[in-house]
């Protein structure tokens, strides 16, 4: 622990960080709000450490107000200045494998953690997902065929690319098995990677109001409307829901699609809408921070993550769960497992049994308050912000000693 007495000395080291979008950035802020919370609610406890929290990152502020945040925010900082940081922590705490602040506190033998939310150590694209036949990896790298990752990695990334990726990931997984700990966001995750003093940490966030879920049963709409939240990309299948609407639209079922979120995929899922003849049903809002993606969830009879990669967690789902949403969603990776039974599921690809679960929430209401209430029940047993501080609170004393 600190050489001043009392004190936890916490670096969260994250290559992507906010204004970045995305399930990683979201969980390193709450974590690190979480961790400053619990100062204030155990101040009277003298055997609990003070927790100081500094977030380093190589993304660029681009504009971003650094002094929302309550804990220090260092970007980009030259070598010397990230040697000193982590000299200066007791626990580096890494999100997602990066080779620098792994090495350097492997190095000067600081006790680093590493928080697993993609397949970094096992895959050279991080995604257990194969390229160009858009299909799951059964794990090449892990089988030692090298020549299968470069040609997939490849196709993303050009030959120069891949072959980058594919070399650091021999590191990368080395690192992984030389520090103290590793943390995993789904008991999926942990399987797939193989790696040693691994333990589960689910996301957590924090309870929604309410009267977002009241907003969802009382909304009175023309048509139901049936949400995709998240980055639009192959990966996540967002043209499988296009599929689907097609399918129900042509029994007659009408329900309007909402995808909440923007990406790559967004000129080609517009131009797939057009071809569907879809245009009047389907609506792209862009990406929606605050109140504006507040209300245009409350609207949602349903969400829909039709995922051909194998998730690790799916924030996403974590987040509609915590609302009462109903979640229909692939039965693949840790999706599958984070919502359990407290939601519909389909398999990969397939745009008719999504239709088919879409339908059965259209027509039962009694299904739909029904499927709610246990995802938001869920939630709370699984998925409180509480829990997920606690516990890597606990590994942080635990391997600071």
């Amino acid at each position: 622990m600190s050489r001043v007495s009392g004190k936890l000395k916490i670096l969260i080291y994250g290559e992507y960080f906010l204004p970045v979008v995305g399930g990683v950035q979201t969980s390193m802020n709450l974590l690190a709000r979480g961790l400053l919370e619990l100062n204030a609610r155990q101040e009277r406890d003298v055997s609990f450490p003070k927790i100081e929290v500094t977030v380093v990152t190589q993304t660029a502020a681009n504009g971003a107000d650094d002094t929302i945040f309550p804990y220090l925010v260092v970007r980009q900082p030259r070598f010397r200045t990230l040697i000193k940081l982590i000299r200066d922590a007791d626990v580096i705490h890494v999100a997602g494998p990066c080779l620098l602040p792994m090495l350097i506190g492997s190095l000067i033998r600081k006790p680093v953690l590493v928080e697993h939310h993609g397949y970094q150590a096992i895959c050279p694209n991080g995604l257990l997902f194969r390229e160009p036949s858009r299909t799951v990896c059964s794990g090449y790298f892990a089988q030692r065929k090298y020549g299968k990752c470069l040609r997939c990695a490849s196709q993303t990334m050009g030959l120069g690319g891949g072959l980058r990726a594919l070399l650091l990931t021999f590191p990368r997984r080395w690192l992984c098995k030389k520090i103290v700990a590793n943390i995993t966001i789904s008991d999926h995750v942990a399987t797939r990677l193989k790696l040693p003093h691994s333990r589960t940490v689910y996301y957590g966030i924090e309870e929604t109001c309410d009267a977002t879920v009241e907003a969802t049963t009382s909304s009175q709409s023309d048509l139901s409307e049936v949400g995709y939240v998240g980055r639009l990309v192959v990966e996540k299948g967002p043209h499988v829901l296009l599929h689907a609407a097609k399918l129900l639209s042509d029994r007659g079922n009408r329900i309007r699609v909402v995808f909440i979120g923007d990406g790559p995929e967004r000129t080609r899922l517009e131009e797939l809408t057009d071809d569907l003849r879809l245009k009047d049903f389907v609506r792209f809002t862009g990406d929606l921070r605050g109140l504006e993606f507040e209300q245009a969830v409350s609207r949602l009879k349903m969400v829909v993550m039709p995922s051909l990669c194998e998730e690790t967690a799916g924030l996403s789902a974590i987040e509609q769960m915590m609302r009462g949403r109903v979640v229909v969603v692939t039965d693949i990776g840790g999706l599958s497992e984070i919502v359990g039974d407290a939601g519909l599921k389909f398999a990969p690809g397939d745009s008719r049994a999504l239709a088919e679960c879409i339908r059965k929430v259209l027509d039962d209401p009694l299904l739909e308050a029904s499927l709610g209430s246990v995802a938001r029940e869920r939630a709370m047993q699984l998925f409180k912000l509480d829990s997920m501080i606690e516990a890597h609170v606990f590994l942080y004393r635990a391997i600071s000693r």
